[in-house]
C-alpha cells in the first residue's frame, strides 16, 4: 500500500498504537491511547512483553498484540526474518488504516515504521529526529514535557483529541479485583522497594528502615514486589509488615495501591500504576532520567532524592557513582515525614 499524503490520520476504522517497552511506559501512554480511541472505531495496542500486562489494563484498547523489539528491549532477542514476518502478519490481520508509534526520546520509531509500512499500514505518525523518507506521514517534534503529555502531543498532531470529560490523567480499566484478603482494610502504607533496574530501586536498607519506623508509629504496612523480588520483600517487611512479594498480578497490585493511604517506591512502573489509581506517592527518584518527564503524573506526590547528583540524565541501569548517593543520602525519617504530609493532605 502506498503511503497516504494526509498530515493527520483521519477518523474511524482501526488504528494501531505502539509502545514497545515496560509497564510504566505503557501506563504513561494511556492518555494518548484514549485520545486515539475517541477518534477510531477500534484501537489495537502493540506492546512489548514487559508491558503487556499494563496494555491489558488501558481503557480504550480493543486488542493487544505483543512483540519483542530487538532495538528497544534491554535484553534484546535476535533480529530474525521469522520474527519480523510474524509481526507483519499479525498487523496485517488487524488491517489498521493508521498507526502511531510512541517512543521515548532515545528510541527510534523508524524500524517499526518500516515493518508497519510493509504490513500495509497506509498512514504512520511518530516522533523522529532522523529523516524518515517515506516511512512516516507525520514526523513530529518532541517537546520537553511530562512523558504522558509528550505522547498526547503526538496524538494531537495526528488529529486525535481526548473526549469531553476526560481530564488526561493516567487511568486503568476496572473493575479491579478485591484484595482485602491480602491486606485487610484500606488505609495502609504500601512500600514497593524493587525496580526493573537497580539504579531506580529503593535502597533495601532504606526501605527496611522506613517500614520499621512506620510500623513503630502504628501504621499498617504492606510490602509489594514481583515473584523475583521475594527475598527482597521478605527482608524489607521483616516482622512488622505484610509481605506480598510475588502474590499479586498487575490488576491485583493496582487494587492494593488504590486502597493505600500512601505509596512509597522508586521510579518504577508501580509509581505510575499508583498515579493511575489516584494514590499519593512518595517517589524516591534517582535522577538517571529527568523527574520533569518521569515523576508520578498528576497525583499528589513528594519527590525525594538528590536531583543534581552526578548520575543525572545518564540513563544508567546500575548507578555509576559509588555509594548511590542520590538515594543513600536519605534516611527513614525523610521518607516517613513525606508519608505523613501526603496522608494529612488527603485527610
Amino acid at each position: 500500500m502506498a503511503p497516504m499524503t494526509e498530515t493527520t490520520a483521519g477518523t474511524g476504522g482501526t488504528v494501531l498504537v505502539a509502545r514497545l517497552d515496560s509497564v510504566g511506559d505503557v501506563l504513561l501512554a494511556g492518555p494518548a491511547v484514549r485520545a486515539v480511541a475517541a477518534g477510531a472505531d477500534r484501537v489495537v495496542l502493540l506492546a512489548g512483553p514487559r508491558g503487556r500486562a499494563a496494555a491489558d489494563l488501558l481503557p480504550g484498547v480493543h486488542r493487544v498484540l505483543t512483540w519483542c523489539a530487538p532495538w528497544i528491549d534491554p535484553e534484546p532477542p535476535a533480529a530474525t526474518e521469522k520474527a519480523v514476518a510474524d509481526l507483519r502478519a499479525a498487523v496485517a490481520a488487524e488491517a489498521p488504516r493508521a498507526a502511531l508509534i510512541l517512543t521515548s526520546f532515545h528510541q527510534s520509531a523508524l524500524p517499526l515504521a518500516l515493518i508497519l509500512r510493509t504490513a500495509g499500514v497506509g498512514w504512520i505518525g511518530a516522533v523522529s529526529e532522523d529523516y524518515p523518507g517515506s516511512l512516516l506521514d507525520l514526523r513530529h517534534q518532541r517537546t520537553d514535557l511530562p512523558e504522558p503529555e509528550s505522547m498526547l502531543g503526538l496524538a494531537h498532531a495526528a488529529g486525535f483529541r481526548l473526549p469531553p470529560g476526560d481530564d488526561g490523567r493516567l487511568a486503568v480499566r476496572g473493575p479491579l479485583p478485591d484484595t482485602t484478603h491480602l491486606t485487610g482494610a484500606d488505609g495502609y502504607v504500601a512500600v514497593h522497594p524493587g525496580a526493573s533496574v537497580p539504579s531506580r530501586a529503593v535502597p533495601p536498607w532504606l526501605a527496611a528502615d522506613t517500614v520499621a519506623k512506620l510500623a513503630a508509629e502504628g501504621h499498617r504496612v504492606v510490602v509489594t514486589g514481583r515473584a523475583s523480588d521475594r527475598e527482597l520483600t521478605a527482608a524489607v517487611a521483616g516482622g512488622s509488615a505484610i509481605d506480598l512479594g510475588g502474590r499479586t498480578d498487575l490488576p491485583a497490585l493496582a487494587s492494593v495501591l488504590r486502597r493505600a493511604a500512601a505509596v512509597v517506591c522508586g521510579n518504577t512502573g508501580p509509581a505510575h500504576l499508583a498515579a493511575a489509581v489516584g494514590s499519593p506517592v512518595v517517589s524516591l527518584f534517582s535522577p538517571v532520567v529527568p523527574a520533569r518527564n518521569w515523576a508520578p503524573y498528576r497525583t499528589p506526590h513528594r519527590l525525594l532524592g538528590d536531583q543534581q547528583a552526578p548520575c543525572r540524565d545518564t540513563r544508567a541501569r546500575t548507578c555509576p557513582v559509588p555509594g548511590h548517593p542520590c538515594l543513600n543520602s536519605l534516611g527513614a525519617d525523610d521518607v516517613v515525614a513525606a508519608v505523613h504530609e501526603l496522608i494529612e493532605e488527603g485527610a
